[in-house]
């Protein structure tokens, strides 16, 4: 019975792990504390745990085989195999796609459970970030992005305001030497404590 329960445990992992970089993908990211995690490392971790599991599951099966309990001759299925496949193949593009990227979640957080995260990158003479308007249970949405020259990162340069105001936020980043266009991005509170 345990070995069924890990299987289940291994489909569930499946499932998240795909869903994860699909959010990725379009995306989205998790924010836990000062932590941030893009879909394709949520991704990746969840694929790495159902292995973990699937390893333990063939175990069992094998030691109750051994002790003459009788096996279902179950095979693996294809349908599983394929969303393992894919979602490891998305997982390393994101990951490659990601090099670079440094990410930040601003201070001080907003009402309720609002927060805001940056994602930077540059290569070679270009540079970009987003802005990601954070939620109730750390998942993060884009909301604005910009563009800049010479691979200049205003965050982690420490060169940028940011500000809640009544209802949002106000993030203003400087580009001195380097243009940063556009400067100015605000977002609303994605999800008010009150």
């Amino acid at each position: 019975m345990a070995a069924h329960r890990l299987g289940a445990a291994v489909r569930l992992c499946l499932l998240l792990a795909a869903a994860a970089i699909v959010g990725g993908m379009f995306g989205f990211l998790l924010v836990w504390g000062p932590l941030v995690v893009p879909g394709w490392a949520l991704g990746a971790s969840l694929l790495v745990l159902s292995l973990a599991l699937a390893v333990v599951r063939a175990f069992l099966l094998r030691r109750n085989a051994a002790s003459g309990e009788q096996r279902s001759a179950r095979r693996r299925s294809p349908l599983w195999v394929g969303i393992a496949t894919v979602a490891g193949v998305c997982s390393v593009i994101g990951g490659v796609g990601d090099l670079g990227a440094t990410y930040t979640v601003l201070r001080p957080p907003g009402p309720g459970f609002c927060q805001a995260a940056v994602r930077e990158h540059s290569f070679l003479f270009a540079g970009g970030g987003e802005l990601y308007a954070v939620g109730l249970g750390g998942f993060g949405r884009p909301v604005s992005s910009w563009t800049a020259d010479d691979g200049y990162q205003p965050i982690a340069s420490g060169s940028y305001d940011f500000t809640w105001e009544a209802e949002g936020a106000l993030l203003t980043v400087h580009g001195g030497i380097d243009p940063v266009w556009p400067a100015l991005h605000d977002f609303d509170c994605p999800a008010r404590g009150s």
